[in-house]
């Protein structure tokens, strides 16, 4: 079974052609996720802090490993709030992403640095995204997946007609695992990837060495510029 088929069987929403969908996928070099209601359902501690699952970090594990081996190169990770939230560091720095920003609500603002930092362009990177802040960056990144809930049916029908998802979730937990297991899938080796993971292969090992050389930076705005911060 196709991975279009078992996504959309799952409840998932294709915006466009699935076809489409594989191409613009193939131009992406790197990915770019939200992080409240994303990684969680957006709800905070007494700290105003938000919690990450370890489903989902697998899924981001296995997504940049399923790049790597078809690119032979490490793509660029970056997460961008627009709050101050520690668990997103530690994950971050954890996972070795390469950028994380923070207490930055115009994320187009985020997207130029982040752009500019790695010679690309933003056709070439991948956004995962759930509510109206994120609309500015999803309006330019190459490929769009929006976290599906059903508490927001007008919103979602906004989204839709504007053309500003390619893909809309099954689920509102767990959605990052789902939206990186699509894109493996429709890059057509997630059963290189897991059994590569599974077997702790000499590609993975390689990979994975590659990955934890990567040291995060931290970025947030001040005075309407971007300023790198030490966490």
């Amino acid at each position: 079974m196709n991975p279009e088929t078992v996504f959309t069987q799952a409840g998932g929403t294709f915006c466009i052609p699935y076809a489409d969908f594989q191409s613009r996928l193939s131009r992406i070099k790197a990915f770019i996720f939200d992080w409240d209601g994303v990684f969680n359902d957006g709800g905070k501690d007494h700290q105003g802090s938000s919690n990450f699952s370890e489903v989902d970090s697998m899924g981001t594990n296995l997504l940049r490993f399923s790049r790597w081996l078809l690119k032979k190169e490490l793509p660029f990770c970056a997460v961008m709030s627009g709050e101050k939230n520690q668990l997103s560091f530690q994950y971050t720095q954890r996972e070795h992403f390469h950028e994380g920003y923070l207490k930055i609500l115009h994320k187009t603002i985020a997207l130029d640095h982040f752009l500019a930092a790695h010679s690309l362009e933003a056709s070439e990177v991948a956004f995962v995204f759930d509510d109206v802040l994120d609309l500015s960056l999803a309006a330019r990144a190459g490929l769009r997946i929006m976290v599906g809930r059903k508490a927001n049916p007008l919103f979602r029908q906004y989204v839709v007609e504007r053309d500003l998802a390619d893909y809309i979730t099954a689920n509102d937990q767990y959605a990052v695992r789902e939206a990186c297991e699509l894109m493996i899938g429709a890059a057509g080796n997630f059963e290189e990837v897991v059994g590569g993971r599974a077997a702790f292969s000499a590609e993975y090992k390689e990979y994975l060495q590659e990955r934890q050389q990567v040291r995060t930076g931290y970025f947030t705005l001040e005075k309407e510029e971007i300023v790198k911060v030490e966490m």
